[in-house]
């Protein structure tokens, strides 16, 4: 009986460890190298990622869920550039592409990377779990 208590608090141990926060308070799902946000199953890690002109951020699908990067394109700056998993010019086009044969997924441990040329804030989110919530934020200042 002493056995079951023992390894019941140890598995308990092990899932509070796993969920380990970066300094910045967030959960660091990506591990660096090239990931700046991680993907869970109906959420991105974190919601909102701050970057300056030029910078490239890179997604990394750290679920077991197939997932999208999709901009809202009434989200972004009017002189920014659509971006979307996939390669897709528009809004439509990615999601009808998501609809048809799941086009523009990211598997699990795959990666999508975008360059944000223009400051303003960019919303976006994934497309089959955008009802769930899974919806994030990119903030571009200026140096």
């Amino acid at each position: 009986m002493k056995r079951r208590t023992f390894l019941a608090a140890g598995a308990g141990a092990l899932t509070s460890v796993s969920g380990c926060l970066s300094v910045t308070g967030e959960e660091d799902l990506c591990g660096g190298e090239g990931c700046d946000v991680g993907m869970r199953r109906m959420a991105f890690v974190p919601e909102t990622f701050e970057v300056t002109v030029g910078e490239t951020v890179g997604w990394r699908n750290t679920s077991g869920a197939e997932h999208t990067v999709t901009a809202y394109e009434g989200g972004i700056p009017d002189e920014a550039e659509f971006f979307a998993s996939g390669g897709y010019e528009t809004e439509k086009e990615a999601r009808e592409a998501w609809y048809d044969d799941r086009g523009g997924r990211i598997a699990v441990r795959e990666a999508y990377e975008h360059t944000f040329e223009v400051p303003g804030t960019y919303n976006y989110f994934c497309i089959p779990h955008e009802r769930g919530g899974m919806i994030g934020r990119i903030i571009v200042k200026e140096e």
